[in-house]
């Protein structure tokens, strides 16, 4: 089959760079012939599903022959009373990222504009490009969203503005105070899209709940979480947001029937009360957090912060493609953010202590090799 016609593929999607996963181990081990490697891409959760997540999906197994519940009463009704909105109000999709494609889809038409901080999540820039949109991206102050410059970017095209809570890859926050100010100016015109996927991770007291202080309050926002994180079900795609009814219900219109599977709705219920592992998990990332900065600084990096959730990020003062590369070869994934607009500086996810360890000998090498050379 020849190349398609001209004119056939939509001109949006011309050179339009799609969102790079990062690589799974099994590639690397395989491309490198490497016994050992270890994944600090992607900010999932080193510790695996909940004890109760593992028996509800086997429960489940025996159901696979049937389609899942599509509109995912069981679980919409749990989230709902967990955070004390209603049902109508809980939007639910493969992964936040799925909730992020169904609003661009819902709301924009060639023209349109979204605004988001840069370097930020691409997703929000991918899918707006995806329908003609024209994303603004405003640049970070200091590694962290600047509210102010967002306000001031907004026009009466604007349909979208997504705040990063904390900012991926930066992994910094905006203070409660910074996100009041936000929302007692931006236009009624706008949807904030408010992104908490690491929501979970956090305990500092000026980091704000969307859905407490800002929805509960009337705010035009839709708050998104996911269970890909602290949860450790990234590989089920679970995600969910909160948001006004009419808001639901258009994004209803464009989810794909189906999409979540049954065992992934059983085990995001089955996670939804276990408040000590929760804990556990929050003070386990907070140690590694820790300890993944100081090896990070300890190997002459610049390290962004301060950062909350279960990644870091680091300037490593040039292109971070050859460390990423040279990393990789060690048997260490991290991820290169060039995609994200940041080609200087790589994200390394919150691993186990005996991850870090292989991580630290790694860097070491990597630094060796670096000055023989």
């Amino acid at each position: 089959m020849g190349d398609v016609p001209a004119g056939f593929v939509r001109p949006a999607l011309a050179g339009l760079i799609p969102y790079e996963p990062g690589k799974p181990v099994e590639e690397v081990q395989r491309e490198l012939g490497l016994e050992r490697v270890i994944k600090l891409a992607s900010n999932e959760g080193p510790l695996g599903p909940f004890p109760q997540a593992l028996e509800a999906m086997e429960r489940a197994a025996g159901e696979l022959n049937r389609y899942p519940d599509g509109g995912a009463f069981r679980l919409r009704s749990a989230l709902a009373e967990r955070h004390g909105v209603r049902f109508e109000e809980i939007a639910v999709g493969a992964g936040a990222d799925a909730l992020i494609d169904g609003i661009s889809q819902a709301v924009l038409d060639p023209g349109d504009e979204i605004v988001c901080g840069w370097p930020s999540f691409p997703s929000y820039v991918i899918y707006g490009l995806k329908l003609g949109a024209e994303p603004l991206r405003i640049p970070l102050q200091e590694h962290r969203y600047d509210l102010e410059a967002l306000l001031a970017a907004v026009t009466p095209r604007t349909k979208l503005v997504y705040v990063c809570h904390p900012n991926n890859p930066t992994g910094t926050m905006n203070t409660r105070a910074e996100l009041d100010a936000y929302f007692e100016r931006i236009p009624e015109h706008v949807l904030t899209v408010l992104d908490q996927a690491y929501f979970e991770y956090i305990d500092d007291p000026e980091y704000a709940d969307g859905i407490e202080e800002y929805f509960k309050a009337g705010r035009r926002l839709m708050v998104l979480r996911t269970f890909s994180k602290i949860y450790g079900l990234a590989g089920l795609r679970v995600g969910y947001g909160v948001a006004d009814a009419a808001v639901v219900t258009a994004l209803g219109k464009t989810r794909r029937a189906f999409d979540l599977a049954t065992p992934a709705q059983e085990a995001a219920l089955a996670s939804l009360d276990a408040p000590d592992e929760l804990a556990r998990r929050r003070e386990l990332n907070m140690q590694g957090r820790t300890e993944l900065e100081r090896l990070l600084r300890d190997a002459g990096y610049d390290v962004a912060g301060p950062t909350v959730g279960n990644f870091v990020y680091a300037d490593v003062g040039d292109d971070a493609q050859a460390l990423f590369e040279a990393l990789l070869r060690q048997g260490v994934i991290v991820r290169p953010l060039a995609g994200f607009g940041a080609s200087r500086a790589i994200r390394v996810t919150v691993g186990t202590p005996d991850e870090h360890a292989f991580l630290a000998q790694a860097l070491a090498r990597v630094g060796t090799t670096a000055a023989a050379s």
